[in-house]
């Protein structure tokens, strides 16, 4: 079964309701202007910060969706759909202003990510392809940023993609967590596409392969001399002691790089294979570790004094496993110059739109201050223009590389208890400013007070 296209086919990859919204909204004339905030609402448990991710995508998708006659027949032929509005969707371009934290940055509950501002049925229209672009990205990154925390400098390589719920999926994700500070992928598209550096080793079944599992490794260094080595297919031990015998054999021609340690006790088998070679001679020859690695693994091992050099990190990273979800939104907070709410018990909305201003002392973030668009603020505000007019603002949205560096930096401005693994007692905070307070206020009174 063949995937979506989505450069042909990524308009009708939405929900019913935002057509059927879209077919009343021109039905009554709606055609003001309408502000929708795209942000999560609470943090999951296990995170104290979310990454942002998928600007890039979520703008590209902005620039150039269209619907193409193929569409517009089918949506006919379902028999739900007035020619009203399928001749305005033939002729839909959006052409709405976009403003958005860059990727890379620090984020928390309640902060827009990026706010949509456009006539209500084009706003309305792209809530979908936009929340799962900007969604699963930024959980994406996330992930891995605690991921990166956890290696304390120590190089990670990505390597879900084979039960990633995707190759879409498989490829962003690979672009998220390189965004997070992650240093390279084994997902070869991913590579070509973003020019994230490539890493990989060797699988079992290739020493499986071979009789000997010594003759496995002199056959593979024959073709690739630093190449990193498996060497727990049998035995961990005895794999180490058949690569100091290939060692001895090869001289001064023996480049092999690393060995992967990728079951078992890996602290005692880190602590056991250094001392071997060590012994050997081979101080040169690093340590990686992988085998169902998270976050908390990894700074486990760390802790108690495991000797290993970079870390492989899958399956666990790949699908953000102990939070695979956010709960993120994209909501009206503004229609024809008025502020909208919405009073939905723990769905709550803050009207109108918002500027989020970070407060840093020496360096160090302190504190974050959401107000209202417009309102003056101390600090340094987060949201930038990235689209005017349905195009993209020129210089607005950085590389994928200025992306990486930013998000490296971004993170380092945090306080180390927000950082951290563990959840920060306090987290970090999230003022509401006077004027937006207020306005929501207002909004809930004028509510209260509907007959």
């Amino acid at each position: 079964m063949r995937g979506v296209d989505m450069e042909s086919e990524a308009a009708l990859l939405t929900d019913l309701y935002q057509l059927t919204m879209t077919e009343a909204y021109l039905a009554e004339g709606q055609w003001d202007e309408g502000v929708f905030s795209l942000f999560a609402r609470r943090l999951p448990r296990q995170r104290n910060y979310l990454v942002a991710a998928g600007l890039e995508d979520a703008l590209q998708t902005l620039e150039d969706l269209r619907f193409e006659s193929e569409d517009l027949a089918w949506l006919e032929s379902t028999g739900r759909f007035s020619d009203r509005l399928l001749r305005w969707l033939e002729r839909f371009r959006f052409s709405g202003d976009v403003d958005a934290m860059p990727e890379g940055t620090p984020v928390f509950a309640q902060e827009p990510l990026l706010e949509v501002r456009a006539p209500l049925p084009e706003a309305q229209l792209v809530e979908t392809y936009l929340l799962n672009q900007v969604h699963l990205q930024t959980l994406a990154a996330s992930k891995a940023s605690r991921v990166v925390e956890a290696a304390r400098g120590r190089p990670v390589m990505e390597f879900g993609l084979r039960r990633i719920h995707g190759a879409d999926t498989g490829l962003k994700v690979a672009r998220a967590a390189y965004l997070a500070g992650v240093d390279s992928t084994s997902n070869v598209l991913a590579g070509k596409r973003y020019g994230i550096p490539l890493a990989g080793t060797m699988a079992h079944s290739y020493v499986q392969s071979h009789d000997d599992e010594l003759e496995a490794f002199r056959a593979f260094t024959r073709v690739y001399p630093d190449a990193t080595l498996l060497v727990d297919t049998y035995d961990t031990l005895r794999g180490i002691q058949h690569v100091i015998r290939l060692a001895r054999e090869r001289g001064e021609e023996f480049r092999v790089r690393a060995l992967r340690l990728d079951s078992g006790d890996l602290l005692a088998l880190s602590l056991a294979a250094r001392e071997l070679l060590d012994e050997a001679g081979l101080q040169r020859v690093r340590l990686v570790a992988s085998g169902g690695l998270d976050e908390e693994q990894v700074a486990g091992l760390l802790a108690r004094g495991a000797p290993i050099d970079s870390f492989g990190v899958g399956t666990a990273m790949g699908v953000s496993a102990d939070a695979p979800s956010l709960d993120m939104a994209y909501k009206l907070v503004e229609y024809a110059g008025r502020a909208r709410v919405k009073l939905s018990a723990g769905k709550a909305l803050l009207p109108g739109a918002k500027q989020v201003y970070r407060q840093e002392e020496d360096g160090v973030a302190r504190r974050d201050l959401l107000v209202r668009r417009g309102d003056a603020a101390q600090g340094r505000p987060l949201l930038r223009p990235v689209m005017r007019a349905g195009q993209r603002v020129p210089g607005a949205v950085a590389s994928l590389a200025e992306a990486r560096e930013y998000a490296r930096r971004e993170r380092e401005r945090l306080p180390r208890e927000v950082r951290a693994l563990e959840p920060a007692r306090p987290p970090y905070s999230v003022v509401i400013g006077d004027g937006l307070a207020r306005a929501r206020a207002h909004e809930v009174e004028v509510w209260a007070t509907e007959p």
